[in-house]
């Protein structure tokens, strides 16, 4: 047991070095995009390609602007005839909400890499363990919620854009999508996500860090 307990934080505290370095390295490259700010040119033309749609085998296109899906059975097909204003939402709104995770994911790999660090020096039951298992709680706490509203809006603009640019048919007949209600927080929003219930079952762990603390301080005072 004391064998594995020694390598296996090592173990973790490296492994969640890598994590935060290849987060910083996203977080590098969308700044980096969202710097540059490519455009699609109005006469892109990808080509088809095959692909499996709702489980079924589709295709997708990109020609002269026009973005389309169709499925090989059942007559479905979708065309954005502005697919260059939904590239633009895509990299305005959801370039940031990318960064935003990855600049969290980020952060919790780093606070993680600290916890092990003093597990791994014998520093379990301190104050400085203590705080970061608790700032690991009620950083996920925050994030479920501010994740849930980026999300949520970055899913409103996507819907919102296709509701008045896309073009649905099925089996011959045209099908007008409904039209998107301006957004308010909890439309679109999972706000039962993990992250939310993981930051309450941390916060109750960091509850057993506290006490195992104390009962060590009072050892302390006994000897």
């Amino acid at each position: 047991m004391t064998t594995t307990m020694s390598w296996l934080p090592r173990v973790l505290r490296w492994g969640f070095t890598v994590f935060t370095v290849l987060c910083g390295i996203a977080a590098v490259a969308i700044l980096v995009v969202m710097a540059v700010d490519p455009k699609l040119p109005g006469n892109a033309n990808l080509g088809t390609a095959k692909v499996e749609l709702m489980g079924l085998p589709g295709t997708i296109f990109l020609e002269n602007s026009t973005l389309g899906a169709q499925l090989a059975h059942g007559g479905l097909s979708m065309r954005v005839n502005d697919a260059a204003g939904l590239f633009e939402i895509i990299k305005h709104t959801g370039l940031p909400v990318a960064l935003l995770c990855v600049l969290y994911f980020m952060l919790l790999f780093e606070l993680l890499r600290r916890l092990f660090r003093n597990v791994g020096r014998g520093e379990s039951f301190t104050r400085p363990t203590f705080r970061l298992v608790q700032i690991i709680g009620f950083s996920l706490l925050g994030y479920s919620l501010v994740s849930a509203a980026a999300e949520g809006w970055f899913v409103h603009q996507i819907l919102d854009y296709l509701g008045h640019h896309t073009a649905v048919t099925v089996s011959g007949m045209a099908v007008q999508l409904p039209r998107v209600e301006e957004f308010r927080f909890g439309d679109n929003t999972n706000l039962g996500s993990s992250y939310f219930f993981t930051g309450l079952l941390v916060l109750a762990l960091s509850e057993v860090f506290r006490q195992g603390l104390a009962l060590k301080n009072d050892s302390d005072l006994t000897i």
